[in-house]
């Protein structure tokens, strides 16, 4: 059985575009289980539609957050590259040497040279 899904979305208040706080909120019905989304006519294309843009929205958020961390989008790409769409990603350990691999071997022949001469560049420090 349906059930009614209260949603809120609020406005922020921006003084140097003259815009004041606003907020409001609707009542929608939202189904209980897929097949009840079925039932009220929604297509499986729109529910996919739907997860995927959803994923895509915390995927997006998951980069960011990485970014701010200070990793690199390689270790990020190795982190979330096997990510699966409805399972939370923790906030577990990356192994940089791993990280680093997946990097390498996905790099383009020119970005590998570069990988490997700033490795021995450090390596002889």
């Amino acid at each position: 059985m349906s059930k009614k899904l209260e949603v809120h979305a609020v406005v922020p208040e921006n003084k140097e575009k003259g815009i004041a706080r606003m907020e409001g909120a609707v009542l929608v019905d939202c189904p209980d289980t897929l097949e009840e989304a079925k039932q009220m006519g929604v297509s499986d294309e729109a529910i996919l539609s739907n997860a995927v843009a959803n994923w895509k929205v915390t995927l997006q958020s998951n980069i960011r957050s990485g970014l701010r961390r200070g990793e690199t989008i390689e270790a990020i790409q190795a982190r979330l590259g096997t990510a699966k769409m409805g399972v939370a990603q923790t906030g577990g350990r990356v192994d940089p040497v791993q990280a680093y691999l997946a990097a390498f071997a996905s790099a383009t022949p020119e970005k590998q040279a570069e990988m490997l001469a700033e490795l021995k560049k450090r390596a002889s420090k």
